[in-house]
């Protein structure tokens, strides 16, 4: 049964929270700047569209990459850490109960009191105590390769959908402005959405990820423009 007093705190969304923002606002920016920088370039509608589909697959694909080995590496290191404490656990329980009696002597408990809360928490589950107090580790900043992967895949995609679905319908003529219209306002939309699921706020938020877009888009449209023109 659920007590009244359990609470939702915002940083047990910070793990896919983090990977899904990221995602979706990687591939909003990402795909719109390539759409964009294409379509600048006095290109067709159907490269265009060809450029935002290899966009969307490539970078959905280099995301989920990307998170599963950068996060397997924490993953790797938490393994790593556990197995040591494990085995000095192993030859020196004293002296590792006496670490955590020194850790929450300097958190402010008094030293009577920090022996008892050592003693016991040992007692129950001594490789926790010393994960969670000693390491830093808990349930909530667990490293998940496979969720951080398919996160930012999926929002990856998600994202890209959105400059590309745009680019599809706008007049070809009007593509780099439409695009670059559309991505800013779903950027904003995102960083509003991802603030408010973090308990952040929402105006900062949009304000940051709406100036990078724009810084992003304009370089990609130049590039497009000086290339149409070399062309």
């Amino acid at each position: 049964m659920r007590s009244r007093h359990d609470e939702n705190h915002y940083v047990d969304r910070a793990g896919w929270l983090r990977a899904a923002v990221l995602g979706a606002n990687d591939g909003i920016l990402s795909t719109a700047s390539l759409i964009v920088g294409v379509a600048a370039a006095s290109a067709e509608r159907d490269a265009v569209l060809l450029a935002g589909i290899a966009g969307l697959v490539a970078g959905a694909m280099s995301m989920a990459a990307g998170e599963y080995v950068s996060v397997s590496s924490q993953s790797d290191t938490e393994r790593a850490d556990l197995a040591r404490e494990t085995a000095e656990l192993a030859t020196d329980p004293a002296g590792e109960q006496e670490e955590l009696v020194q850790i929450y002597i300097r958190r402010g408990l008094d030293p009577a009191l920090a022996g008892e809360v050592a003693r016991q928490l040992t007692a129950k589950d001594a490789l926790e105590a010393h994960a969670r107090d000693e390491l830093g580790m808990n349930e909530i900043t667990a490293a998940r390769p496979v969720q951080a992967a398919l996160a930012s895949a999926a929002s990856f995609a998600a994202g890209a959908a959105l400059p590309l679905a745009t680019a599809l319908v706008a007049p070809v003529a009007g593509l780099p402005v439409s695009v670059s219209a559309a991505a800013l306002v779903f950027l904003a939309i995102l960083g509003v959405a991802g603030a408010k699921a973090g308990g952040a706020d929402p105006v900062k938020a949009a304000l940051r990820v709406t100036f990078w877009g724009a810084l992003a888009m304009a370089a990609t449209a130049a590039i497009g423009a000086l290339s149409g023109t070399m062309v």
